[in-house]
């Protein structure tokens, strides 16, 4: 196997180049963001993630390149984002479409393309053999395709990524062999060889289970709080079930895969996703649900000033800075929608300016509010707990056990 031409350098495509490539494997990332590729050249990681710069710095050493362009080679593995359509609930293969298409302008025959991003399944029959034939070419003889989703964890991405299984979906099996050995330079765990169709939908599947957990667990939330129980207290008592494990609400469903791939079943298969489609409308309501628990303090402590409210949190996990489908960014845009503004924002991991009234540091922020809303829970805030004695707390994370702090 010759270079590894990784297209797309974000929060999947970096990692994977790195672990690659400090594993032996030659490999240049490309990535149509020349600011982006111009960061790594000039020796510097791009986000925030545990480890990150230890590999990036051993990566280098190894050889790789970055790079806005695309490179003749025998394998690709296309890694960028699969958004969907927020009408239609139908994947936006766009990217992926157009990666493909600019592979295809330069690959040689033979080349392997091999498709990482998270797709619905029927994706590769649908957008991408087309886009193969319309070149000319015949896959399975010119070229060949496979689907490898990605499966880590953002926060823990590179112990994930070395020891997570994997699944790869191959029209030909001794192809997804190859690509097996490529990806066995770096991980640990158990990598499987199946067909495409079935590697697709054993992603997405993964990511809608979770889901639908999260969803009951949120359900649990509105009708305890209608009925005037504790969730968390039935959540801890009914968990000592053995074949229970319910998991703690929260104020909704971010990152770019649980928020997102479920949908795709969704608008796939309507009439036939109910549950799936019930346990998204649920998750994507808890935002929302939170502006009414923080309405509903507000009257009760009677503060009339929207401006003295503060929302701890702008990632949608603790300790990253990863902001994609934010609970946070989702009630800010529901609080426009309900022309509320002047809330204030801090969050200790995101340094750039990404929404009005965002502040950079804690002491700062915390003067500036009567009513700290906990939207995730960094270590940071579970450090400095004390510095939120006197304030009135909405904890959506249940991560403080001060007198007086309100749940969801």
């Amino acid at each position: 196997m010759s270079t590894v031409n990784v297209i797309g350098l974000g929060y999947i495509g970096l990692p994977t180049s790195l672990a690659l490539a400090s594993h032996g494997v030659s490999v240049v990332g490309t990535d149509y963001n020349r600011e982006l590729v111009e960061t790594l050249k000039g020796g510097h990681t791009t986000f925030k993630e545990k480890g990150l710069d230890d590999l990036f710095e051993r990566a280098v050493a190894a050889g790789i390149q970055f790079t806005t362009e695309y490179i003749e080679t025998d394998m690709y593995i296309v890694s960028v984002p699969t958004p969907y359509d927020k009408e239609s609930k139908k994947i936006d293969a766009t990217y992926v479409v157009n990666a493909v298409r600019q592979v295809l302008e330069v690959c040689p025959k033979g080349a392997i393309i091999v498709v990482e991003s998270t797709v619905s399944p029927g994706t590769m029959d649908t957008f991408i053999r087309p886009i193969v034939k319309e070149k000319g070419y015949v896959t399975g003889r010119d070229i060949h395709l496979v689907h490898a989703p990605e499966r880590i964890l953002p926060g823990n991405m590179l112990y994930e990524l070395r020891h997570n299984s994997r699944t790869i979906g191959a029209d030909d099996p001794d192809v997804g062999e190859k690509v097996k050995q490529v990806y066995a330079s770096f991980c640990e765990g158990e990598i499987t060889v199946v067909d495409i169709r079935t590697a697709e939908m054993t992603k997405v599947v993964e990511n809608t289970f979770r889901d639908i957990n999260i969803a009951f667990a949120n359900e649990l939330t509105k009708i305890c709080r209608a009925g005037g129980m504790d969730v968390y207290e039935i959540i801890r008592i009914a968990n000592k079930h053995p074949r229970v494990n319910i998991l703690n609400p929260g104020p909704g469903v971010g990152g770019h895969c649980i928020s997102v791939d479920p949908w795709f079943l969704v608008g796939d298969y309507p009439g036939l996703a109910n549950l799936i489609w019930q346990a998204r409308k649920i998750n994507d309501s808890m935002p929302e649900y939170v502006l009414g628990r923080i309405s509903e303090i507000m009257k009760e402590k009677g503060l009339a000033d929207v401006g003295r409210v503060g929302l701890y949190g702008l990632t949608y996990k603790e300790n990253v800075d990863d902001t994609r489908e934010s609970p946070t960014l989702q009630m800010l845009e529901c609080m426009e929608r309900h022309l509320a503004h002047g809330v204030k924002v801090y969050d200790p991991m995101v340094t750039k300016e990404i929404v009005p009234n965002q502040y950079h540091d804690l002491e700062a922020f915390l003067k500036e509010v009567d009513l700290v809303v906990l939207m995730i829970g960094h270590d940071e805030i579970k450090e400095h707990l004390d510095k939120l004695e006197g304030k009135i707390v909405l904890d959506t994370r249940r991560i403080c056990n001060l007198p007086g702090v309100y749940h969801l």
